[in-house]
């Protein structure tokens, strides 16, 4: 990566990140007539915030004020390259639908793909960093075969999902969107979350009672709604939503009705839908009047006193990729009890061998795990950094470093 004459101090960047990502995010919804005064740096670290959080369509198309030459051609490039994507993952689903259906397997596109499916967006208006498709465990390994068939290859099984990648994928591509970049399938025989370490498990909600061979829907707005929260939800635990999470949540939430969030709220187990809580309340501070109170209040019972608080206080840049240090404990207001909250914490400090393989996964393949050398280290290296130094997240701190060098 080049590198520029001389880096902001972290702080700087820091101070950035939070300013430009509080005022990007609103533009959807309350578009500024002039742009922001910022310097040089600022607008550099400002694309920064655009690719992290998968908001250069939504700026271009809402944005009422131009900046720098730089900033116009870096929105319009974001536009040009999310279309080309968007082109190549339609591609791809119609073929893995046809092989799917060929063999005669069920599959249910998730997420991204799902809310083009259902006419959220129109081609090319949001980003899609991979593919999600959820099959029953017992087709597990049909589904897998139909990926190695189809030209992809498995790179990570994990508890989450299974990943796989074009073969011959040459790697991550820039900062933001670009065709370049390979597109991932995630294979998911499961959806859940660790909130912060007990799982949510709503897979009986999301996978269809009736489904045919091929690529089928969520079986209701209900039920994909139900997995953009708890997706979100896992997100904010975990200090990495995006801004674009926010937005599928406010363009689906208008399309449902009363039985709709009565079928949420009849989907969830004694707590009710308390995790939910936190994804509606950030959706609702950048989306006025898209959720409604009634919304809320079923998500506040049973939700804990802590997260609850926190929840009224967050931002985005509180709990997205822009919030730029790490946190030795990020999520743990997520716990309902001591007992909880000391597991998670436990599981920061003695993390299990998966989450260890997995970063030494991403240390190995990705460049920006390979540029910053953070994966690399030892566990009780990265505690004592936690403790005392307040060290940079290395993807936020990769896109930051990208944008500034980008001449």
């Amino acid at each position: 990566m080049p590198q520029p004459d001389r880096w902001p101090s972290f702080d700087v960047i820091e101070a950035a990140l939070r300013t430009a990502t509080e005022y990007l995010a609103r533009q959807p919804t309350a578009p500024a007539t002039a742009a922001p005064d910022w310097n040089d740096t600022e607008w550099r670290i400002a694309k920064a915030v655009v690719a992290i959080q998968g908001m250069a369509v939504q700026l271009a198309a809402t944005a009422r004020w131009q900046g720098p030459d730089h900033w116009q051609w870096f929105l319009r490039e974001q536009q040009r390259q999310t279309l080309l994507r968007h082109e190549l993952i339609r591609e791809r689903l119609a073929s893995l639908h046809a092989g799917a259906m060929a063999i005669g397997l069920p599959l249910v596109a998730l997420k991204g793909a799902a809310l083009y499916r259902a006419g959220i967006y129109d081609a090319g208006e949001r980003p899609m960093g991979d593919i999600d498709l959820l099959t029953r465990p017992g087709d597990l390994p049909t589904a897998k075969r139909l990926l190695v068939d189809q030209g992809y290859g498995e790179v990570l099984d994990s508890s989450r999902h299974v990943t796989f990648e074009p073969c011959g994928a040459d790697g991550y591509v820039g900062y933001g969107e670009h065709i370049a970049s390979p597109i991932k399938v995630e294979l998911h025989s499961q959806i859940a979350e660790a909130l912060p370490v007990a799982k949510v498990d709503i897979t009986r909600h999301v996978f269809p009672t009736r489904v045919t061979p091929g690529l089928n829907d969520y079986p209701s707005h209900a039920a994909l709604m139900l997995h953009l929260l708890l997706h979100a939800a896992g997100n904010i635990r975990a200090r990495a939503l995006r801004q674009i999470q926010l937005h599928d949540i406010a363009l689906l939430a208008p399309r449902l009705g009363a039985h709709d969030w009565s079928e949420l709220e009849a989907a969830t187990g004694p707590r009710g839908l308390w995790w939910a809580l936190p994804p509606l309340a950030l959706t609702m501070r950048y989306y006025p009047g898209v959720i409604s109170d009634g919304a809320l209040a079923m998500t506040r019972r049973g939700c804990p006193r802590l997260l609850a608080r926190a929840s009224r206080g967050h931002t985005l840049a509180d709990v997205s990729w822009s919030r730029f240090r790490i946190q030795a404990f990020p999520g743990i207001e997520w716990a309902a009890t001591p007992l909880e909250a000391t597991r998670f914490a436990m599981s920061r400090l003695w993390p299990t061998s998966e989450a260890l393989g997995q970063l030494r996964f991403a240390a190995e393949r990705y460049s920006w795990a390979r540029e910053i050398p953070w994966y690399g280290q030892s566990q009780l290296t990265r505690i004592v950094r936690w403790l005392v130094s307040r060290p940079p997240r290395v993807q936020t701190l990769y896109a930051v470093r990208a944008a500034l060098a980008d001449r």
